[in-house]
């Protein structure tokens, strides 16, 4: 398996941060050269070291969106 590259294109924000000062970031990623993707994940202090994390396409964000939308506004009622 070759190396995996990527860049940060767009840090959108953190939902948590663990005691060892690892955050889980959603960020828009581009791997290896492609389009950059939504991608949430779990990031060491200095984004030196990442964990298993998930990546979506836009589509696939939007549809994420919108079942979490349904889902928590489901709750509310």
């Amino acid at each position: 398996m070759g190396d995996i590259s990527y860049t940060i294109e767009r840090h959108i924000g953190i939902l948590s941060t663990s005691k060892n000062g690892w955050t889980k970031e959603l960020n828009l990623i581009s791997w290896n050269g492609g389009r950059a993707k939504y991608d949430i994940r779990d990031w060491a202090p200095e984004h030196e070291k990442m964990g298993k994390g998930v990546t979506l396409s836009a589509e696939e964000a939007s549809e994420l969106f919108e079942l979490l939308q349904t889902e928590i506004g489901g709750r509310n009622q």
